[in-house]
């Protein structure tokens, strides 16, 4: 049985929507383990700031004309470095979507001429992808206002708060598998 004192007191300037949900799971459920408590109010934290983040970002990626998705096939195109390039297969192992969301993804971003696709000359089964130069320039200009507004969405994280929670945060995806693109 979980102990009331474990439960944490927060004050109410300091607290947030998951406070309120997880003081409602101990008042329903006593029997639930602090620990256990504990656990899903960190992963709904996780979650919440998934989906406020993306919320926040969604101004900047309109913008430029673009959606998250397309967005992050244009930066993934853009990091690999010259010649700007991948195959299909290549962005679907770092998009962790489906085949069928690349192609839709890709063929949104063609119509717009930011990108063009190519038979892979050493493979004729693949098909590569590359950034044209009005993608190149859009994904360049794009990512400068991502980064700035990332900063500020951070803003109220102290350097030592982000540092903690990087950290924290890529030992728990470790944990869970996530150790490298693809």
């Amino acid at each position: 049985m979980a102990d009331p004192e474990v439960v944490p007191t927060v004050t109410a300037a300091d607290a947030d929507a998951i406070d309120e949900l997880r003081a409602q799971w101990h008042r329903e459920r006593p029997d639930l383990d602090a620990a256990g408590l504990d656990a899903m109010a960190l992963v709904g934290r996780i979650t919440r700031a998934n989906h406020l983040l993306g919320k926040g970002m969604k101004p900047i990626f309109a913008e430029h004309g673009l959606e998250f998705p397309e967005f992050d096939v244009l930066a993934t195109l853009r990091r690999v470095g010259a010649p700007h390039e991948l195959t299909a297969g290549g962005l679907l192992k770092t998009a962790m979507v489906t085949s069928g969301a690349i192609t839709n993804r890709l063929d949104k971003l063609e119509r717009k001429g930011l990108i063009e696709r190519h038979q892979d000359p050493s493979d004729r089964r693949a098909i590569r992808v590359r950034l044209t130069e009005a993608g190149l320039e859009l994904v360049d200009r794009a990512v400068v206002d991502h980064v700035a507004n990332e900063e500020r969405m951070l803003g109220p994280l102290s350097a030592d708060d982000r540092r903690a929670l990087d950290g924290a945060l890529r030992r728990l995806l470790v944990s869970l598998g996530d150790t490298h693109l693809g």
